[in-house]
């Protein structure tokens, strides 16, 4: 291993000296990790502002939406069809999960975190990671166009279930666009995590062994691993439907003798451990934030990582709990309540040792540490939650209820979200050399963490109560209507959640030229990207690249005499 760094060291891609070559087509890992965030923080708003078009409908039953209503839908006089509605919460789930929170995790953490915090130059393959980004652009203005089109957009769910999205000859192209959009998506992610899992194992430097590794890093690993495993699945299952739609073939229709079903068990084959795969580096990330802040070792590091591997394994063998009421039979529903269930086990564990990392600890709240406690909250609810689901029983009667919807947000949307912005506060300072205003990054995660636990509690609540989702309007049904009232508290506090991350984007631009500049080290942090200057340069590191003597969850307080120190490597 310390041969390959070693080589890695004397080999890099010059840095280019146009603006199109540094920023527009760049190979620099360090800017590919700022497009992605800048393409998430662009998707995010773009999904974002679809949830508050979907929040007023549901709190004013056609009702022009105001300012621009007529612009959006001036068919209508400013108002959501039932077909429109359709069409936004597929695109708003669509977008927030592939092209906003996906890309901020995973193309973000991953591509500025691994190299810097392993001591290498850059991505092992920079061209591959180039692409990457651009396929990842790519489907996403396939995806926006599939807005304008004859019919609108895809209005079939983000699961995309046939035959409501497989139909033959169907003028409507929004669905296709859909398609396409995805699979792009899809390439880009496996071009990714090939590139993380190849620069992990071939790129680490001298003295960093598997069991030295940052918690950041193995999360973003057994992500990779599961892109590879499960993207071609669900890629496959969108080429057959993309096939079915255009060609007339079979492949999900019941005429030549398959069933949609099929379609359904290839989805949520994928779809299951996607919920891991925008987590685990969530995870990874907030236990080594964790133990920054709390001045202490990560507590439990290599319980924490097997915990990350059976959390992988398992993943891949639960998807049939969201089948319970697809027809499949009652003893498969045991064997996927029973494999569900045993998933909280590792789960448990993380919990067990974020406490464990911060009992006695030296705690500093700083806004990333608020945001990675936040993260630990909602989680916790939504796992909790997700108990409920993987019951057969109770699964037969929340199934397709506003229930399901809280806990999916709190579980996938809500804690990734969270982390994002924990990741976002903590690398600032290194990816821009200057820092964010705390003050504000704290009132962005008061606002944040009230409101999002108000909205996704609340719509448990009344999914217990039988409140069905996808409903453009529930005065349809008479047991729905005095539930009324919180469906329009819901929306308020989903306007005010927006308004928050208006406090963020301030903060963020207003930081990049008037935020205090920041040292190394301002968080006086023990991985490898805090020893270098703020931002770091072309190559990361100096003429030799760092040697690592203890890992980053080993350290003790700075300054103490077993405090990890990196050494220069002599080559």
């Amino acid at each position: 291993m310390s041969d390959a760094a070693q080589a890695h060291g004397h080999h890099g891609h010059h840095e280019p000296a146009s603006f199109v070559g540094k920023y527009i087509f760049a190979l620099d890992h360090k800017i590919i990790a700022v497009q992605f965030m800048l393409g998430g923080l662009f998707f995010l708003l773009v999904g974002g502002s679809m949830a508050l078009l979907l929040r007023w409908q549901l709190a004013n039953p056609f009702v022009p939406v105001p300012v621009i209503g007529t612009f959006l839908f001036p068919e209508t006089g400013g108002y959501l069809r039932p077909d429109d509605y359709n069409i936004m919460f597929t695109m708003h789930g669509t977008i927030m999960v592939f092209f906003a929170i996906t890309p901020l995790v995973i193309g973000m953490f991953g591509n500025f975190a691994i190299p810097l915090q392993i001591g290498a130059r850059d991505m092992a393959m920079p061209k591959v990671n180039m692409l990457s980004f651009w396929f990842y652009i790519l489907g996403g203005i396939i995806l926006l166009v599939s807005l304008f089109l004859p019919g609108g957009a895809s209005h079939s769910g983000w699961t995309a279930y046939p035959p409501l999205s497989g139909l033959v000859g169907s003028p409507d192209l929004g669905q296709t666009f859909w398609i396409l959009g995805l699979t792009l998506n899809g390439v880009s992610s496996l071009m990714g995590a090939f590139n993380y899992i190849s620069t992990v194992v071939m790129m680490r430097t001298k003295g960093l062994t598997a069991w030295r590794l940052p918690l950041t890093v193995w999360g973003l690993v057994f992500t990779s691993i599961l892109n590879l495993l499960f993207v071609p699945v669900v890629a496959a299952a969108l080429i057959l439907l993309l096939v079915d739609r255009t060609f007339g073939s079979q492949f999900f229709g019941a005429n030549g003798g398959s069933t949609p079903l099929l379609f359904q068990h290839l989805f949520w084959f994928f779809g299951h451990p996607e919920v891991y795969i925008l987590i685990l580096p969530v995870w990874g990330l907030i236990s080594d934030l964790i133990a920054v802040f709390s001045r202490k070792p990560a507590f439990g590091y290599k319980a924490t990582v097997c915990s990350m591997l059976a959390i992988t394994a398992i993943s891949g063998i639960v998807w049939g709990h969201h089948m319970y009421t697809a027809g499949i039979s009652p003893t498969m529903g045991k064997v996927f309540m029973s494999l569900t269930m045993l998933v909280s086990i590792p789960s448990a564990i993380f919990f067990l040792n974020w406490l464990g990392t911060l009992w006695r600890g030296s705690i500093r709240y700083t806004t990333p540490m608020l945001f990675c406690l936040g993260v630990v909250l909602v989680f916790s609810l939504g796992g909790l939650t997700g108990i409920f689901n993987a019951a057969e029983m109770l699964d037969v009667f929340l199934h397709d209820t506003y229930f399901v919807v809280g806990h999916f947000h709190l579980t996938m949307a809500a804690s990734v979200l969270l982390g994002a912005f924990a990741g976002i506060y903590f690398w600032y300072p290194k990816m821009f050399g200057r820092r964010m205003n705390e003050t504000l990054g704290k009132i962005h995660f008061a606002i944040s963490i009230t409101t999002i636990l108000y909205i996704f509690i609340m719509m448990m609540i009344l999914g217990a109560h039988g409140m069905m989702r996808r409903l453009a309007d529930n005065s349809n049904y008479a047991f729905l209507k005095g539930l009324q009232p919180q469906v329009a508290n819901i929306s308020w506090a989903v306007l005010v959640l927006a308004c928050a991350q208006l406090i963020f984007v301030f903060n963020f631009l207003f930081s990049l030229k008037a935020g205090p500049k920041a040292g190394e080290n301002p968080w006086e942090a023990a991985t490898l990207e805090w020893t270098t200057p703020s931002p770091p340069p072309h190559g990361n590191f100096g003429p030799v690249l760092p040697e690592v003597y203890r890992g980053a969850h080993e350290y003790s307080v700075p300054g103490a005499a077993n405090d990890w120190v990196p050494q220069s490597q002599s080559g």
